[in-house]
């Protein structure tokens, strides 16, 4: 019988220097997308999957990330005097219980798998665990690792959210070598991680989304070095297909945004503004506006 998925890792001890000087004083994870920071998207996601215990990987300077999550009395207060019981509710679910979450250090940038690695003494020998890469923003009707969840309840083995991407950017990502397409899934001969121009095997490629056997933190133990001479999660993955065992790509319905870019993190900035009926109005009315302006310049 195959056990629920009920913990997730964070991996957010990056630097954040392509949003540099802001992230110079605060985690890029607190940064908003409206009025809600980039983490709360991902904790939120979590949460509609049923994860009931939140591990971060962080590195220094990520204080402020840790009192987000803190519950703010004094604020609260304010807010329970001044009457303002939507503003309330809005700020519980900012909030974590005691014990829900942990924080790890990851001391040195060594790669993804080894910020998943540090995680190890926080799940059973015999427990599967998501992985939820912040930066990978996915707007859906029904959240990604939720679709995910409800997939790997049927299938089992190792689970990776995938979607198809221009050629020109498939070197950029790890990619899955297709064994065979089997509905919303693949299963999965093989993963490359940033392949060489030429040498992909698909244009399917892996989002920051994942479900993994408690058996790839075995194979990330074994601290191998892949690309970029890091240790690479796709690597520790990649080690179950050639053991045998099943590994998934999953084509998750919904939009993903990388807001690990500037131009990423704008183009999802404007796609929530405009989900919101509070500003979709005056903010199409500007982009309309700026629209017909530049065009009246050419």
């Amino acid at each position: 019988m195959k056990r629920k998925v009920t913990k997730a890792i964070f991996p957010v001890a990056g630097l954040g220097t392509r949003f540099l000087p802001a992230t110079k004083s605060i985690p890029k994870e607190i940064m908003t997308l409206v009025d809600r920071p980039l983490i709360q998207y991902a904790i939120d996601e979590a949460r509609a999957a049923g994860i009931k215990e939140f591990i971060f990987v962080t590195s220094r300077g990520k204080g402020a990330l840790e009192d987000y999550f803190d519950h703010s009395p004094v604020l609260e207060q304010e807010l329970r005097k001044k009457g303002k019981t939507d503003m309330l509710e809005i700020l519980k679910g900012t909030n974590m219980d005691s014990g829900a979450i942990a924080y790890i250090r990851q001391h040195k940038a060594l790669g993804l798998g080894h910020a998943v690695w540090c995680a190890r003494r926080l799940l059973s020998p015999q427990e599967p665990f998501a992985v939820i890469l912040p930066d990978d923003v996915i707007a859906a009707e029904k959240p990604c690792l939720q679709q995910m969840v409800e997939a790997y309840e049927d299938l089992g083995g190792s689970m990776v959210a995938a979607m198809e991407v221009p050629a020109d950017k498939v070197s950029s990502y790890g990619v899955l070598d297709v064994k065979e397409d089997i509905g919303v899934a693949v299963s999965v001969n093989g993963m490359v991680e940033k392949p060489a121009p030429g040498t992909e095997p698909s244009n399917l490629a892996v989002i920051g989304r994942y479900i993994l056997s408690p058996d790839v933190m075995k194979n990330l133990h074994q601290m191998k070095q892949g690309a970029g001479g890091e240790i690479q999660l796709t690597d520790a993955i990649a080690d179950e297909i050639s053991a045998g065992r099943n590994v998934y790509g999953y084509r998750f319905s919904g939009q993903r945004f990388d807001c690990g870019s500037k131009a990423g993190f704008l183009q999802a900035s404007i796609s929530f503004g405009l989900s919101r009926p509070e500003l979709r109005d005056e903010l199409q009315e500007y982009l309309d506006e700026l629209s017909a302006s530049r065009r009246a310049a050419q």
